[in-house]
């Protein structure tokens, strides 16, 4: 109860995670919680963005890596067109290449999902209150990463050669660095047979014939540069 008796309204929220069970799991969950009320789950980006719309929740609890639309694209969309929305990432991943992307598209909290029922409420009602919410661990991170120094602003990289796409060059390189298909793939968030067809295309542009030929290539171009001793 406030103290002017009127007993405060639950947070509304939409749960986002293209896993049923961990989906459901969180939906069981904050049902056993006060302060929070479920009122539509989404099993993936496309759709959080269509309940939103529909329902105008306070908070989206967003998985990241869904298909479709994944949880940063979503939370573009979202915050661009539902201001009076706010996003958590609720999340396995909480490394600088899924952290910084969320927060840069308008994700109010971040939390990764072996933080507990308490922890997820807290952070809800951060976000609505218009604080962030941050697991203690992301703070750390963000702190980390505010207190490393600027890098030197260097030239820009070398325009790709041969007629090569963004893509194709960002494959290359990955190639360079030692990745077989399947990691390329899981860095990239494409299938392994996107990446065999950048392969190809890289391949059929340069008249490279396998992936050594490539790492020369690659070096030759100067993509990459060869460790300093």
């Amino acid at each position: 109860m406030t103290e002017t008796g009127e007993e405060k309204k639950p947070a509304r929220v939409v749960v986002a995670d293209d896993q049923t069970v961990v989906r459901e799991g969180i939906v069981m969950l904050l049902g056993l919680l006060p302060g929070v009320e479920v009122v539509g789950a989404a099993g993936d980006g496309e759709e959080a963005v269509r309940l939103v719309g529909e329902l105008a929740p306070d908070v989206v609890l967003m998985d990241l890596r869904m298909p479709r639309c994944d949880g940063v694209e979503a939370t573009r969309r979202i915050r661009a067109r539902y201001p009076g929305t706010q996003v958590v990432v609720l999340t396995t991943y909480a490394d600088d290449e899924s952290l910084f992307p969320a927060l840069q598209a308008g994700a109010r909290g971040y939390l990764t999902k072996d933080a507990g029922g308490d922890e997820i409420v807290r952070a809800v009602e951060s976000v609505l209150s218009g604080d962030a919410g941050l697991s203690p661990s992301v703070q750390r991170r963000l702190l980390e990463r505010l207190s490393q120094p600027e890098p030197t602003p260097a030239q820009g990289p070398p325009e790709p050669p041969d007629g090569l796409t963004a893509r194709e060059t960002e494959v290359l390189l990955l190639i360079a660095d030692g990745l077989n298909n399947q990691e390329i793939a899981r860095r990239l968030h494409v299938s392994t047979a996107t990446v065999k067809t950048h392969i190809n295309n890289l391949f059929s542009k340069t008249g490279l014939k396998d992936r050594a030929q490539a790492v020369r290539y690659a070096y030759s171009k100067g993509l990459v540069r060869p460790p300093v001793k």
